[in-house]
């Protein structure tokens, strides 16, 4: 519905993060139809132009499996908190954290329990987060590759007065006082958001102005 108003109102471009690859692909197709640019940033989308990937999808995946490596001292159980099971990027990063642990005897100990999907909703996460602290008694890190659930996540196992580690990504404006030595998420990664959407912006600049079609290829 957002995005049919923004058509209806003759805007030049749209960007969008999707947390479904798919389901905006016809009202994508529509407004570019209508004369208008797409691009998706940070969570791809079937009818976009061009999508602005916010980092490189195997040093993601790295970062948060060293964590969960660091965080549980190379052994013991580990469970993914997630956003939604259709978002792009998260499904992609857990896809590649699968093919890290797989190919590297590193982290032969370590003992992947269960991946569950919050759907970027601060209640379902923090319940989400409940129940793996409680079906699981020896888990040791609960890994969240997405900024909401690991607030959700750290808060949970803060106020249960859990041992449990939180590893993932995380917005610094939201996770003080849940961060840091002694906090339930020792240390997180974020790349920078802003230099995301300015590069979203400079891309939309140059498919407006001629420079580029956002095919394959092209620079």
């Amino acid at each position: 519905n957002v995005i049919n108003n923004l058509v209806a109102q003759g805007v030049n471009a749209i960007a969008v993060a999707a947390n479904d690859a798919e389901a905006l692909e016809s009202t994508l197709e529509a407004a570019k139809a209508a004369g208008i640019v797409v691009v998706s940033l940070d969570s791809d989308a079937k009818g976009s132009q061009l999508f602005i990937n916010q980092a490189g999808v195997s040093e993601v995946a790295q970062v948060l499996v060293d964590s969960v490596y660091e965080m549980s001292e190379g052994a013991g159980e580990f469970a993914v908190l997630s956003a939604s099971s259709t978002a792009t990027n998260q499904n992609s990063w857990i896809a590649a954290m699968e093919q890290i642990i797989a190919a590297d005897s590193k982290y032969a100990d370590l003992v992947w329990v269960e991946t569950v999907y919050g759907d970027d909703e601060s209640q379902k996460s923090y319940a989400l987060s409940e129940s793996l602290m409680t079906n699981y008694a020896n888990l040791e890190v609960i890994c969240c590759p997405t900024t909401v659930g690991v607030l959700a996540c750290a808060q949970a196992v803060q106020n249960a007065g859990s041992s449990i580690k939180v590893a993932g990504l995380g917005l610094p404006s939201e996770m003080n006082g849940y961060v840091g030595a002694d906090l339930p998420c020792p240390y997180m990664f974020l790349w920078n958001p802003i230099e995301v959407g300015a590069t979203a912006a400079y891309a939309i600049q140059c498919i407006i102005d001629g420079a580029t079609t956002g095919t394959v290829g092209e620079e």
